[in-house]
C-alpha cells in the first residue's frame, strides 16, 4: 500500500501555508497524471494537501467557495501502521468449514485469515498455526496406542468439518491505523500471537499487521511549503523523505538525504512561487485555484503593500487575478474580510493562527501577527489577549510573546509584548510597557521588518 505524498505548510498556519500546499499539491497531481499518461506502466503519487493547526477563516472561505476540501489536520508524519499493514484481508466466514480455511490460507499462501461474524463484522484471526495445532492435537491418541492409526484419521477427517468459529482466536491485539509503527512494534512484539489487526469505526478488519512487517520503516513521503525549518515542520519529520521544498523564507535546517527540488525565492509570498511553477511545467491554473493562489499572495504582502512584495508578485497577481476573473484589490480586500474584524474571532486564533516560534540564542519566542481592517475592534480585547499571550508564554517557557496587530488601512501595527519585552524595546528603540502597547507605524511584515531584528539581537 502506497501512502500518498504529504504536501504541507508549516505549524500554526496561515493563508499562504494553506494555499500554497493545497494549490502545489493539484499541480503535483497533474503532472503524476502527465507521466502516466505517457507511460501507462508507471505508477502515479498521489498528492495530498494537508496542514499542523487550525484554518484561518479567510483560508475556509476561499477553499469551500471554490469547491476544495479542508486540508486534514496532522499532528506527525513519522511511520504509522497504516504505513505497513496488508489492506484489505481475505475474510472468511466464522461458520465455514475448516477445510476451507486451510485451503484459502494454502492458494493465497497465507498465514492468517480474518474471521467474521454471521453480521460480517470482525471476530478474529485464524491462522495456519493454529490449524497446524489442530491437527498435531489429533496424533495424541498415539501416546496410548500407536498402532490406533485409525483414531487419528478419522479425528483428523473430523476437523475438516469443524467450524472455524471452534478454532478462531479472538483474544487479537487491535492496532490503530494512525498509530506509531514504533510504538506498535512493542505492543506486537510483546502479544502472545504474530499478528495484529487494524479495525475501522465500524469494527470491519481494514488491514493485517504481522511480525514481518514491522521489519521494514517506512519514510514517509513530504513537500514542505512556505517553511524550511524543522521547529515549524510536523513532528517526525527526520524520519521522513523530503521530496520538495517551497518556500520564501531564510534557509532553514530540514536536512535531506538526497538532493531534492529547492525552490527558494525573495519574494512576498510562497503562493507567488506555485504559480510560477504552473507556468513553468505548462500546466493550466483552472479559476479556482488562481483565485486560491491570489488570495495567499494578497494576505501574505498585505495587499501588495508590505516591504516583502516584489514585482514578480505583482505580476503574478495581475496574472492570477486575470484567471479568476476578479479586481486585485476588491478581491484582496474581500478576502480580509472574511478574515473577521477581530471583535469576532476568539483570543486564542487571534494569537494562535499566525504564530512563529523563533530561537533567540538559549531561548524561545513566539511572535504572532494579526492583519484587520479594525484595529479597534481588536484592541477592546487587549485584556483577554493578553491573557491568552501570558497562558502561551507560561506554558511553552517562551522568553516573550510579541503580538503586531497589523492595521491595512493606517499601514502600521501595534506591538503588544508579554514577558521580557526588554529585548524587544532594545531592539526596535520603544518602551513598550505594556497596557495599549506601541504604534509602529510601516511595520507590516514579520519576515522583513521584525524577525530579522529579533533573531540579530
Amino acid at each position: 500500500m502506497t501512502s500518498p505524498v504529504v504536501v504541507v505548510g508549516h505549524q500554526n498556519p496561515d493563508n499562504d501555508s494553506i494555499s500554497s500546499a493545497v494549490a502545489y499539491a493539484y499541480l503535483s497531481n497533474e503532472l503524476e497524471a502527465r507521466k502516466l499518461e505517457a507511460n501507462p506502466a508507471y505508477k502515479p503519487l498521489a498528492h495530498l494537501a494537508v496542514r499542523l493547526g487550525p484554518m484561518p477563516p479567510e483560508s475556509t472561505w476561499i477553499l469551500e467557495s471554490n469547491g476544495f476540501a479542508i486540508p486534514t489536520l496532522i499532528s506527525h508524519v513519522c511511520a504509522r501502521v497504516l504505513d505497513v499493514m496488508t489492506p484489505n484481508p481475505i475474510s472468511i466466514a466464522h461458520s465455514a468449514p475448516l477445510i476451507d480455511a486451510g485451503r484459502m490460507l494454502r492458494q493465497n499462501n497465507l498465514r492468517s485469515l480474518v474471521v467474521t461474524d454471521d453480521d460480517g463484522f470482525y471476530y478474529g484471526l485464524i491462522t495456519t498455526r493454529m490449524i497446524a495445532e489442530r491437527y498435531i492435537a489429533a496424533t495424541d491418541v498415539l501416546e496410548e496406542d500407536d498402532s490406533n492409526t485409525s483414531a487419528v484419521v478419522d479425528d483428523l477427517l473430523a476437523s475438516l468439518k469443524q467450524r472455524v468459529g471452534d478454532l478462531t482466536e479472538t483474544e487479537v491485539l487491535v492496532l490503530d491505523k494512525e498509530g506509531l509503527l514504533k510504538e506498535a512494534v512493542e505492543d506486537l512484539m510483546a502479544s502472545s500471537l504474530r499478528e495484529a489487526v487494524v479495525l475501522d469505526d465500524d469494527h470491519r478488519c481494514i488491514g493485517i499487521v504481522t511480525r514481518t512487517d514491522i521489519t521494514t520503516r517506512p519514510r514517509r513521503k513530504v513537500m514542505l511549503v512556505d517553511h524550511n525549518d524543522t521547529i515549524l515542520a510536523p513532528r517526525g519529520i527526520e524520519e521522513a523523505d523530503v521530496l520538495a521544498i517551497i518556500d520564501h523564507h531564510r534557509i532553514g535546517d530540514v536536512s535531506t538525504t538526497s538532493p531534492i527540488q529547492f525552490l527558494n525565492l525573495p519574494v512576498g509570498s510562497t503562493a507567488t512561487i506555485v504559480a510560477m511553477e504552473f507556468v513553468k511545467q505548462a500546466v493550466e491554473i483552472p479559476p479556482g485555484i488562481a483565485k486560491v493562489l491570489l488570495s495567499a499572495v494578497l494576505t501574505d504582502t498585505v495587499i501588495l503593500k508590505s516591504p516583502t512584495t516584489t514585482q514578480t508578485d505583482r505580476e503574478q497577481a495581475a496574472a492570477l487575478a486575470q484567471i479568476a476573473g476578479v479586481k486585485v484589490q476588491e478581491f484582496g480586500y474581500e478576502v480580509f474580510t472574511h478574515r473577521g474584524s477581530g471583535g469576532e474571532i476568539s483570543v486564542d486564533k487571534l494569537v494562535g493562527t499566525d504564530a512563529k516560534e523563533f530561537q533567540i540564542g538559549e531561548v524561545m519566542a513566539l511572535v504572532s501577527q494579526y492583519e484587520t481592517f479594525d484595529l479597534a475592534a481588536v484592541m477592546e480585547h487587549e485584556d483577554e489577549i493578553r491573557s491568552e499571550m501570558r497562558r502561551l508564554m507560561e506554558l511553552h517557557n517562551y522568553e516573550f510573546v510579541l503580538l503586531m496587530v497589523t492595521d491595512i488601512i493606517a499601514e502600521g501595527s501595534q506591538f503588544m509584548c508579554e514577558g521580557n519585552r526588554r529585548i524587544v524595546n532594545r531592539v526596535f528603540n520603544i518602551n513598550c510597557i505594556g497596557v495599549g502597547g506601541t504604534w509602529m507605524p510601516g511595520i507590516l511584515s514579520r519576515k522583513k521588518q521584525v524577525a530579522p531584528r529579533i533573531l540579530g539581537s
